[in-house]
């Protein structure tokens, strides 16, 4: 019998957030702790929250239940952007123990030392202007792919986002630092890295408020091309004014780059891009994803969009339809506006009603499906690289092509982690592009 103490993790939102996740699980792992999964009985489980939506917020409450149901008597700690934002809300949860905020967070075994249940969350939180350095990270956890976490914090103000209120200003790693963790990561036969943070595209800002870039997003674009024993390179989400034609042009030609954008859009009417005081129109989104098209046809894109934000009417809602059905891109991430306190879009005059949000929300998944269909059978009787995954699904394995074909073979656990080149033949009833093995080897 181990006499180690046993700690569980659970991710809620982003990416990014599942990078830091992992970081934080190791150092645990270093000072002796024996990491389990969240379902087995430990004695400490720390959740990692997010705030974006209030749906993120609901199920911290269910993720806090089931911990008990485990072990009665374990440690809950809370970490990550509702910790931060609400760190009393969190505390009053019953069940909760430690609460702790964005510059705490990393620290988190310095916090440990007793871990007897509290009769109330005890809270370690710091105002958000404090949190001005920077901590980097990666995620190992599945073996196919890593987030590597290149930068932090956003001095964006866009009116309905509470990022800023919770992580802090914009502030990036250190360029050679953000090698040696893509070099880590590739000794340990990882195949592909995606590259996270809250702004990405603002990459090169230090720390403690130092606005002057010391290296751009397309620098680091440039080095990261560089790491040997890296088969690919991923670009996890990219503000439309951020992403500059020499990056376009770069990833065109990239050895490891892979041909996959997600740029955020957030609505395709200008009246209410003005209104979220998004730093562009939906004229340079159209051009960007031109210029995408333009020099890689194959390429993927991916779109960010909110419905339902204050002021949102039936024919601005049709504009930001119409927009994205005329657009050359391959899917939509559909986010339905939720009010969030202190934000200057919760006090905005022209509350869109629930049922309408959700019905304009059903209506843009339904778009979503379509471009989705659409894009992969653009991708039929073409060539692709499949880097094949580790989960078995109802006898099939699945993997991802390098422009983000979602494509499934049957079971063998020899393809794990594994690239082939493939020939893409017929779409599965489910959706996903089905290879019949051996045939559709290259």
């Amino acid at each position: 019998m181990s006499s180690k103490k046993k700690v569980a993790f659970y991710t809620l939102g982003c990416k990014l957030n599942f990078s830091e996740t992992s970081t934080i699980a190791r150092r645990f792992e270093e000072e002796g702790f024996d990491r389990v999964d969240f379902a087995e009985a430990a004695d400490i489980y720390v959740i990692n929250t997010c705030s974006v939506t209030e749906n993120a917020d609901k199920r911290f409450k269910t993720i806090v239940k089931q911990a008990q149901k485990k072990n009665a008597d374990a440690f809950v700690v809370a970490v990550g952007c509702y910790a931060q934002l609400k760190p009393q809300e969190l505390a009053d949860v019953n069940g909760v123990d430690l609460v702790l905020g964005a510059t705490e967070k990393f620290k988190i075994t310095d916090y440990l030392n007793d871990l007897s249940k509290n009769d109330f969350g005890e809270i370690h939180s710091c105002e958000i202007e404090d949190a001005d350095f920077y901590v980097g990270s990666y995620s190992i956890g599945d073996r196919t792919r890593a987030f590597l976490k290149v930068q932090d914090g956003c001095d964006y103000k866009c009116t309905y986002c509470t990022i800023p209120l919770a992580r802090g200003i914009s502030r990036s790693d250190d360029l050679q630092n953000v090698l040696k963790n893509a070099k880590e990561i590739s000794e340990r036969n990882i195949k592909e890295i995606v590259l996270t943070g809250v702004n990405i595209g603002d990459y090169g800002k230090g720390e403690f408020g130092n606005k002057k870039h010391e290296h751009t997003f397309f620098e680091l674009v440039e080095a990261l091309d560089t790491v040997e024993g890296i088969e690919r390179l991923r670009i996890s989400s990219i503000e439309p004014n951020l992403l500059k034609n020499e990056t376009i042009d770069f990833v065109s030609k990239s050895r490891t780059f892979v041909p996959h954008f997600h740029i955020p859009l957030q609505s395709g009417s200008n009246e209410i891009l003005k209104l979220m005081r998004r730093r562009y129109m939906s004229e340079l989104y159209e051009d960007r994803v031109n210029k995408i098209k333009e020099v890689m046809p194959h390429a993927c894109i991916g779109v960010d969009v909110i419905v339902g934000f204050p002021g949102e009417t039936d024919a601005l809602f049709l504009e930001t339809y119409n927009f994205l059905n005329t657009l050359d891109i391959s899917y939509l991430h559909v986010f339905t506006y939720s009010e969030r306190d202190n934000t200057v879009a919760a006090d905005m005059e022209g509350v869109v009603p629930k049922k309408v949000r959700a019905k304009r929300s059903k209506m843009l998944r339904g778009l979503s499906a379509k471009l989705r269909r659409s894009f992969y059978e653009s991708q039929l009787n073409t060539t692709r690289q499949v880097l094949f995954e580790s989960e078995n699904k109802e006898g099939y394995i699945r993997g991802f092509t390098e422009n983000y074909v979602k494509v499934k073979a049957h079971w063998n656990p020899e393809l794990v982690n594994t690239l082939h080149t493939v020939e893409l033949t017929h779409i599965d009833d489910d959706g996903l592009v089905r290879l019949e093995f051996a045939k559709d080897l290259v």
